[in-house]
Order: C-alpha cells, then sequence, then structure tokens
C-alpha cells in the first residue's frame, strides 16, 4: 500500500465516520432504541434486509418497526410475531424473504431470549469467530462473505463510534470483517487493496487485512471510508 493510499483512507474515515453516516443508512433503526435488546432484534433483523435499493430497504424496515412496536424485545417474547408471520406463508416479505423466513428469525431469537439474557450471551456458546457465531446461531453458511452478518456485527462490536453502538463487550473489534458489498469491493479494487472485485470470504479477509495496516485497532473503520467514497462517487 502507497503512502498516499493510507493518507487517503485515513482522510476519508474522518470524513464519513460520523452521526451524519446514520441518516439514510439502515442503522437508522436500531439507534431509535436504548435498550440492549431492543438493539439487537433491530439490528439483527434490519441487517437482514439489507439488500437491494436503499429507498425500499428503509420503507420496509419501517413497516417492520411498525409491527414490533415501543420494543422489538418485548415484541419477540410476547409471540406476537406467530401471527403476523406464519411458517407456512411462502409469500414476500421483502424480495425473497418471505412471511415464513421472519418466523424462523422470531423464533430463533425467542428461543435465545429465552435462556440467555441477551443475543450476546446466546452466541457465547458457538465456537469460531464472531461471523463463525452468528452464522451458526442462523444455521447459515460461513464460508460466504456474509455482508449483511458482517455489518450487523460491526454495529454491535465496534466501540468508541457516533455510528456503531459498541454493546457487546466480549468480542473484539479486531475480529470483525469488512461488510464486502458493490461500492467497497470496487473501491478497495481501485486503490489496489484487492486484486479482484469477487464477492467472496476470501477477498473480504483480504480487504480487512490490508485496512489492518491503516486501522490496527479497528480495521472495519475503513469501512466507512470506501463506502462512503464509493457511494459519493469519490472513485
Amino acid at each position: 500500500m502507497t503512502e498516499k493510499t493510507r493518507l487517503q483512507l485515513l482522510a476519508w474515515a474522518r470524513e464519513y465516520h460520523c452521526a451524519a453516516f446514520i441518516q439514510g443508512d439502515p442503522v437508522q433503526f436500531p439507534h431509535r432504541y436504548t435498550q440492549k435488546q431492543d438493539i439487537e432484534v433491530s439490528g439483527l433483523l434490519t441487517a437482514i434486509m439489507s439488500f437491494g435499493n436503499r429507498k425500499q430497504i428503509l420503507k420496509k424496515a419501517d413497516g417492520l418497526h411498525g409491527l414490533m412496536g415501543a420494543s422489538p424485545y418485548r415484541y419477540v417474547l410476547s409471540c406476537r410475531w406467530k401471527e403476523d408471520f406464519l411458517p407456512t406463508d411462502r409469500s414476500s416479505f421483502y424480495r425473497m424473504l418471505s412471511h415464513a423466513d421472519f418466523y424462523t428469525y422470531f423464533a430463533r431469537l425467542h428461543a435465545a431470549y429465552t435462556r440467555f439474557d441477551s443475543l450476546e450471551d446466546a452466541l457465547s456458546v458457538y465456537p469460531g469467530t464472531p461471523m463463525e457465531k452468528l452464522c451458526a446461531f442462523l444455521e447459515v453458511s460461513a464460508k460466504s462473505p456474509q455482508k449483511k452478518l458482517n455489518m450487523f456485527l460491526r454495529w454491535m462490536i465496534r466501540k468508541e463510534s457516533e455510528v456503531d453502538f459498541g454493546i457487546w463487550k466480549s468480542f473484539d473489534r479486531r475480529d470483525l470483517l469488512i461488510p464486502l458489498d458493490t461500492h467497497v469491493c470496487r473501491v478497495a479494487y481501485l486503490l489496489g487493496l484487492t486484486d479482484t472485485e469477487t464477492f467472496s470470504l476470501k477477498n473480504a479477509r483480504n480487504i480487512t487485512e490490508a485496512l489492518a495496516e491503516v486501522f490496527p485497532d479497528d480495521p472495519c473503520l475503513g469501512d466507512f471510508a470506501l463506502f462512503g467514497s464509493g457511494v459519493n462517487g469519490v472513485l
């Protein structure tokens, strides 16, 4: 990495890592809450929906939060989701995510909060990295880049941030992986942080390792630099 690139990443991180990032980003939804469990539920479900057109993501996430009401955590425990999301309903709730899919997500969260005080505690029983733990909990592959889940983990784990919450104290932000999306991948490639624009776990790791050269204690701070510059058309 050249010194010019390192300084550019530092400058972009300073520019885009700020409270103004929240407006227009899906992270605005968990920012509605102060209780840890509400932030966890809102954050996970919002992140799972965070793909496709940004306006549609925000519209549908707002509708979901309207269903959950003042406390997503209490909504999970109340089991009202069993009426709102039927396990046999394969119709679309958001794009390829069906009502039945959300029934499953709520069922997993209900089981977690029945046994544990928080989702953070529930993940502690699984081995591996933060991403591997969350993938095991959701029973999804840990061999793909899992952009949405890594974004959620960034929200929960990164501390000293106006955007991210840092409420999961048992995890280390140095173990996070970059949430790999179109903007991040393209800018990382143009800057020479990776030699491919392939959406793969290997590439997510390579980009994260490159960012760790600039932000050694907090590599995903570089996510703001890459995403912000990409979405704003700087490169």
